[in-house]
């Protein structure tokens, strides 16, 4: 039986992006091998035994930059390859890409990497950029999730053989059905993402500091998403004095969707495609994000919400301003065409066919 391992940094990364390609590999006789740290998402080795699938638990830290954890990750990475011998091995985030990709091309196995975003590392750090150019210098395919991330890999003289162009990681169109648009009141304005300074914590405080002050209970703003520890006093602060109603982490995120009349998040940081926003359109509801790329591709400007300038608050401000004034049906006609967007251009069925194909290659 040919065997396919998927090494990325979390739950999230591994079930609650490819649960759909973990399903179709398994039914055309692939073995399929898991491997991330597990938690806080979800319990790993039981989704595995639920998928039929195998689970390995490492300790990976996402921003960590001890050396002795590090190499203790690679070891057991290196370990894990030696022994399962995978047929492809795929792998996300920066690093099981680095690692992953440098333990397969001295075990000649094959290897396909995803590249779910630059990060600031990689686009920061030459160090990091060396590392990364060796990882998946032999790479069979790799997939990239914007044609931004493509060019900078042809700009900076990366080496590989083949890649593919996937819309993001896609969405599932069953699991994130079309609901029906609020009719409540007052208007819902719900950030979801992790609350950090490039995710754009702090330019939707300051619109949302101001619309309050305009409209007292005809808005709210609700906060879901992991606080940094930095703006962890921030939330309560605002929360304490009634501009926000932070959530935290949200398990069924759908809930919140429902509930929101507009999905807002205003990130700067290099995504490789939001899979927040995509979830959102799905869903029928508009998106007030960033016109940059990774965000910008989930929206339709004017036609299914609207696109705001990096870093740029009073933008933000105006931008939600137009929203909150806008007719109820034409709330809700923004979200249908957000709805429509996810069906023409990032049905994840889509995503796995790709997959598929240059795997069986």
């Amino acid at each position: 039986m040919r065997k396919i391992m998927m090494i990325g940094n979390s739950y999230l990364a591994i079930f609650g992006l490819r649960s759909e390609l973990i399903e179709r590999l398994i039914s055309e006789n692939y073995e399929v091998w898991t491997v991330f740290p597990n938690g806080p998402f979800g319990n790993g080795e039981q989704k595995s035994e639920q998928m039929g699938c195998h689970f390995v638990d490492v300790n990976l830290t996402r921003r960590g930059k001890n050396l002795f954890q590090e190499v203790r990750l690679f070891i057991q990475y290196f370990k894990v390859i030696n022994q399962v011998r995978p047929d492809v091995v795929i792998s996300y985030t920066v690093k099981p890409v680095t690692y992953a990709g440098t333990i397969c091309r001295f075990l000649h196995i094959s290897f396909m990497p995803n590249i779910t975003g630059l990060g600031e590392a990689l686009t920061n750090s030459r160090f990091v950029k060396a590392f990364y150019k060796f990882a998946v210098k032999n790479a069979d395919c790799i997939f990239f999730q914007n044609s931004h991330d493509k060019l900078f890999f042809e700009k900076n003289g990366f080496c590989y053989k083949n890649s593919v162009l996937l819309p993001g990681s896609g969405v599932n169109l069953e699991r994130y059905k079309l609901l029906e648009y609020p009719v409540c009141k007052p208007i819902r304005f719900t950030y979801v993402a992790r609350v950090m300074k490039a995710k754009g914590i702090e330019e939707f405080l300051y619109a949302a500091s101001g619309m309050k002050t305009i409209y007292h209970d005809k808005v709210e703003f609700h906060v879901c998403g992991i606080c940094e520890e930095e703006y962890e006093d921030i939330m309560e602060r605002y929360q304490q004095d009634g501009i926000i109603q932070y959530h935290g982490l949200v398990q069924d995120i759908q809930n919140s969707y429902k509930d929101a009349h507009c999905v807002v998040m205003p990130s700067y940081y290099p995504e490789g495609m939001s899979n927040v926003l995509l979830e959102a359109g799905a869903c029928g509801r508009p998106i007030i994000t960033t016109d940059r790329v990774g965000c910008k591709e989930a929206v339709e400007d004017g036609v299914s919400g609207y696109l705001v300038k990096e870093k740029d608050s009073k933008d933000l401000f105006d931008k939600m301003m137009m929203f909150f004034d806008l007719p109820y049906d034409k709330k809700r006609d923004m979200g249908m065409n957000g709805r429509y967007r996810m069906e023409q251009y990032f049905d994840r069925e889509k995503v796995v066919d790709s997959y598929m194909r240059c795997i069986d290659d």
